[in-house]
Parts: structure tokens; sequence; C-alpha cells
């Protein structure tokens, strides 16, 4: 069985859903009671691949909101709880998805290994960055040339270039894509160094320097709200996938030559029976979820069954191509850009 960690994108929806399920309990409450409120299991799926894999999976609310990101103990409990939960629950393997798994990286939950008599175990669970990187990747060599990017030549700047997604999908356009050049984007100098001595390339560059120059960016990082982008410097056509989260990168630049895709989301090939899908705003709620999402049941479908992604900076270019290999043939597809760039030329 996979498991799916997830959470609402406000306190105001989180406590809409909860009268939903008729949890009056606590969607009455104030910020306070949800702060103190337990992880619940609330749904059951069953999924078959094209590949005739059928698997059965489980979705627990770990009842965390963004709004709790300010309580650092409070967050560190809501993801433990909820993984904790995860494992009574006999669950194989649990993907970490929206704030929890940055949550588990930054507050380092690792020292965190036992929750009152649990002791968790690792193996069961992960970020399902690989699938992340993998996809986002993918969506750059798609879209690109939709928008008349020729990669080849392209700019392609990557903010938050030394994180756990960002490295990757930087070791992958260097080595795979074959980009024009590499604009590398991060707050701390010393892992940019590091990582443009890896791949051999790459131009460090500060956000404001880079984002006229890119013909292509990459958003993995979480982009602050005062964040101001003039849209009249950007390249025309310019590519923007929207990686981090929240996805709020449409509301800053759109139209005319700037094209913003969600990034890090994939669809299913067919309609899956649940509803909480509904809670991450998603356009095809039935089929569309995020990546990380994806990889605990791609590595259900494979029998993998072991933190695949895990830690930091410790995605290869061969477990990116596992991932990927497994999810065409169990029927995702990367999110792109097709409506809109008919919409536009129309």
């Amino acid at each position: 069985m996979f498991g799916l960690i997830g959470h609402s994108t406000s306190f105001e929806a989180a406590r809409r859903k909860a009268n939903e399920l008729g949890f009056d309990h606590i969607a009455d409450g104030d910020l306070d009671v949800w702060c103190s409120a337990p992880p619940q299991l609330v749904e059951h799926v069953e999924v078959t691949s094209p590949a005739g894999v059928t698997i059965q999976g489980a979705y627990i609310d770990s009842c965390f909101v963004p709004e709790m990101l300010s309580r650092f103990k409070t967050a560190r409990r809501k993801v433990l709880n909820a993984m904790e939960l995860a494992q009574k629950k006999g669950i194989n393997i649990t993907a970490l998805g929206g704030f929890t798994s940055i949550i588990f990286e930054n507050f380092n939950l690792l020292q965190h290994r036992t929750v009152r008599s649990t002791t968790l175990d690792w193996q069961r669970f992960t970020t399902g960055n690989t699938h992340t990187a993998w996809v986002i990747a993918r969506q750059v060599e798609n879209n690109a040339p939709l928008v008349g990017i020729d990669l080849a030549k392209a700019k392609v700047a990557v903010v938050g270039a030394t994180g756990d997604i960002g490295s990757a999908v930087c070791r992958w356009l260097s080595a795979r894509t074959g980009v024009g050049e590499l604009l590398l984007v991060a707050r701390q100098q010393q892992p940019l160094v590091d990582l443009q001595q890896e791949l051999g390339g790459g131009r460090i560059m500060t956000l404001e320097d880079a984002l006229p120059e890119a013909d292509v960016v990459v958003w993995v990082a979480s982009m602050p709200k005062t964040l101001e982008i003039d849209q009249a410097s950007l390249r025309q056509p310019c590519l923007m996938i929207d990686g981090g989260y929240p996805k709020n990168l449409d509301s800053k630049v759109s139209g005319g030559g700037t094209y913003v895709l969600k990034g890090g989301i994939v669809e299913f090939f067919q309609d899956i029976g649940w509803s909480m899908m509904e809670l991450a705003e998603m356009d095809k709620p039935q089929r569309q979820m995020f990546a990380c999402f994806a990889e605990a049941m791609l590595l259900e479908f494979e029998q993998c069954h072991t933190n695949f992604s895990w830690g930091r900076n410790n995605i290869s270019l061969e477990k990116m191509d596992f991932i990927g290999a497994a999810s065409v043939r169990h029927g995702f597809s990367t999110l792109n850009l097709q409506s809109q760039v008919q919409h536009a030329a129309a």
C-alpha cells in the first residue's frame, strides 16, 4: 500500500474540507485548536496502471496549514505525527507532499526518529523529489519548443539551483538536455560554487541579473510574496516553470510572450476515484497530482519499497531515469502548455 501525506492550501480551505468530511469538532475551531488536532486518514483508493498492476493507497491529512509555518514545534509535530500514523497503518511507502517535505528537510526531522512509542522506519518514506525533478526537467524539454525556444541555444535560469530538486534539474539539463547555458541562482554562494564545479559549467548570477537574460526560468524555490518582476524586462518568448510551493508565479507575471506553467505536476491516464486532490487546487483533480505524490504510487507499482528520495543533493541521473521510465510505463504524463499556446495563437 502507498500513502500520501498532504495538507490544505490555507486555514480557511482546511476548515471547509473538515466540514465536508464531518469533522465538526475541529472545523469550527480556531488556529490553536487546529494546532493540536491529530492527523487523519481520510481516504482509501485503488489505482490500476496501463501495465495491469493494481495497488491500494491512503491519503493522510496532516492537519497542518501554511499559517502554522511560523510555529516551529507545531509544524515539526504535525509532520512526525502524520508519519507515525502512516507507519501504524502498515503503509509500505509514503510520500511527503507540499510543505511536509520542506518541513522535514529544513527542520532536520531525521533527528526525531522516535514519536511516542513508535520508532519511525525511514525506509517507508520518500520526499518524492526525484520524480519531481524529472518531471520539471521534462517540462522544460517538452514546452520550450512549443513557444519557439531552441534549448540548444537557450539560457536557462534555475532559481533555487542548490536545493535537492534544483541541483537535480541542473544535472539533467546539463548532461541530458544540453541547453545553451545554465544560469545558477540561489541564496548561498559556496553551494553555488560547489554545484558549478560539479557541473563543469554554468554561470552564477543574482536573480535580478538572471531574469532579463533567461529564455527559460525554472523556479524551484518558494517565491517571496514581496517579490516583484518587471515583465517588460523579460525576454520574449520566455517560459517559466513554477516548481516551487505554493505555486503563485502566475500572479507575478503572465500573458504576452511570457508563458507560466505549473511545474512538478503530472496527470494520470484515467480518472482516480478520490476527492483529496481538490485541496491542491488541481485543474483536473481526478487525474492530476503533485509528482512527489506520484512517486509513492510508482514505487508501489514497482514494488520498490525504499526511501527512494532521501536527504539533500542525493538525486542521481540513474534514479531519474528509473523513476521517469516507471512514470511513463504506469500511465503518467507531465503537465504541458498546449492549451495556453493554442489560445495565444488563436
